[in-house]
């Protein structure tokens, strides 16, 4: 195992013994509204900074960017990307769908990915070039071929209003021809359940980096496909994302680009 993994897992598992020792105890936390329907918990910080300590400690000279904290060392060659609790809502009530999310990019290049589920204690990972892993057993997309029946995920566009009109289209498009679309609340886990064939894909519109970094590089490593909605890696500056195997990523884009003109989330 890499090194640099090994510190990422350690970590997650350290922010991930936080969260689950208070998930029992939400009522007594204290709770930020940081934009409309946008919360975190002093458990989203006290388990950010574990994870940023555990890095930083093995690899000062790194940097970070992390949804709490911002940036910090942010011209490093190599920048960790973190979620502490990616899912505080789910958390906040007691609904089970949660995780860490911790990448290392080195320039543009995602190099090391962990999420990890502390309810289930399902950890996803995965080093550029080495392969996808669930529990340290390797994962591939599902072999589906068609959107006819195949299971996805979403996201809602809840930060942007004017991408509801667009997004429910999309959705519209979609959902009449499959066997489910589920919104979980974590995207992280969600991309990671793309990566090992949980869902056949996935695509929310506005996603910020800590949601999706990880998640991108477990789907490549296992064979699939991301982009933006315009069949690029314009996902890095709009969060837009599309993916899944090759073959059900180029469906859910023809399903999405008609309406794509229409999305303004950056």
């Amino acid at each position: 195992m890499h090194p640099m993994l090994n510190i990422a897992i350690r970590a997650a598992r350290q922010a991930g013994d936080i969260i689950i020792r208070s998930a029992d105890s939400i009522d007594t936390l204290k709770i930020t509204i940081k934009n409309q329907n946008d919360y975190a918990t002093e458990i989203d910080k006290r388990a950010e900074e574990e994870i940023i300590h555990t890095l930083l400690s093995a690899y000062p000279d790194h940097g970070v960017l992390a949804e709490e904290s911002g940036s910090l060392n942010e011209d490093a060659e190599y920048i960790w990307v973190i979620d502490p609790l990616d899912g505080t809502t789910n958390y906040m009530h007691g609904f089970p769908h949660y995780a860490v999310s911790i990448a290392l990019k080195k320039g543009d290049s995602i190099e090391q990915a962990v999420v990890y589920d502390p309810v289930r204690q399902d950890l996803f990972t995965a080093t550029r070039g080495k392969g996808a892993m669930l529990n340290n057993r390797r994962i591939r997309v599902g072999r589906q071929r068609k959107i006819q029946g195949s299971f996805l995920g979403t996201g809602f566009p809840f930060k942007n209003d004017k991408d509801i009109e667009p997004y429910l289209d999309i959705f519209r498009d979609i959902f009449s021809i499959t066997s489910g679309v589920r919104r979980a609340g974590a995207a992280s886990l969600d991309l990671a359940y793309v990566a090992a064939g949980k869902l056949d894909g996935f695509f929310e519109i506005g996603l910020k980096p800590w949601d999706f970094t990880a998640g991108v590089l477990l789907i490549q490593e296992a064979g699939g496909v991301v982009t933006d909605f315009s069949n690029d890696h314009g996902f890095h500056k709009t969060g837009n994302i599309v993916c899944g195997n090759p073959k059900i990523q180029q469906a859910l884009l023809d399903k999405i680009t008609p309406h794509a003109d229409k999305v303004i989330s950056s």
